[in-house]
């Protein structure tokens, strides 16, 4: 009998964000295999006999490719196993979710979806500041900062210039002086308020403040590395700084 692949968001990282849905697939699951972003608190929730099987990436170091991420989870299935892929946020957003699932139901085996809490989503809960707000956001757009083997960042600035909305990037730590002038360059002002949160809703989360016109000066000088989220527009203003520990300030724009 062949097992099933559940394709699980884990969040950001506080296993309280999880789903009851996406628990119960977790703790159901033969063999869990795991992206580099899923926290240790997660992990643990499996079963104690689960197969684990790391895949985790970075920039510019896989461990495992896709193409055998892909038939790693095919091949457990096909051996009656129930395979939980579980992946930090939602699988659905920038989390390659949706080419995993296309390539398992090709091969015959069914996909069972558990969302998950997106990093967006997790920013906003721990940090107070809305992704929409009356008066200052109408909407809001997620974008990658990166692109695949470094191709050029070929953004729609004069759509994402929008001083209206509320800009997330993802991955966005190596190119964000790149996007900050195309933003720029569209008109959107230097002075938009942008905050930067790295590993939102872990013990080792950390926030900076800048504006556009600073933001890639402030970003080198606060060594932020990967997870890392920014989020541009006039929501940010809404941030209260009194209302987190400042020993998680890892730069502030003069």
């Amino acid at each position: 009998m062949t097992g099933k692949v559940y394709l699980i968001g884990a969040g950001p990282g506080d296993p309280e964000l999880m789903t009851m849905k996406a628990i119960r697939m977790l703790k159901d699951a033969d063999v869990v295999v795991y992206d580099r972003l899923v926290s240790d608190d997660i992990v643990a929730m499996a079963k104690p006999d689960a197969q684990m099987i790391f895949v985790g990436k970075a920039a510019k170091c896989h461990t495992v490719s896709q193409e055998r991420i892909n038939e790693i989870l095919v091949e457990k299935a096909r051996a009656g196993l129930n395979v939980a892929r579980l992946k930090g946020g939602d699988p659905l957003i920038f989390g390659r979710g949706s080419e995993e699932a296309g390539y398992v139901v090709s091969q015959g085996v069914e996909v069972e979806y558990a969302p998950g809490i997106t990093a967006a989503q997790g920013a906003a809960s721990v940090t107070g500041v809305p992704l929409t707000h009356r008066g200052l956001a109408t909407g809001v757009q997620y974008v990658t900062g990166h692109r695949q083997a470094d191709d050029v960042l070929d953004l729609d600035w004069k759509c994402l210039a929008n001083p209206d909305t509320t800009l997330v990037v993802y991955m966005g730590v190596a190119n964000i002086g790149q996007i900050a002038v195309g933003l720029m360059t569209e008109g959107l002002a230097g002075s938009t308020p942008v905050m930067a949160i790295s590993r939102a809703s872990t013990p080792d989360e950390a926030r900076m403040l800048s504006t556009l016109d600073h933001v890639a000066k402030d970003a080198r000088r606060a060594g932020l590395k990967p997870p890392t989220l920014f989020i541009i527009g006039k929501v940010v203003s809404l941030y209260d700084a009194g209302q987190f520990d400042p020993a998680q300030a890892i730069a502030a724009h003069a």
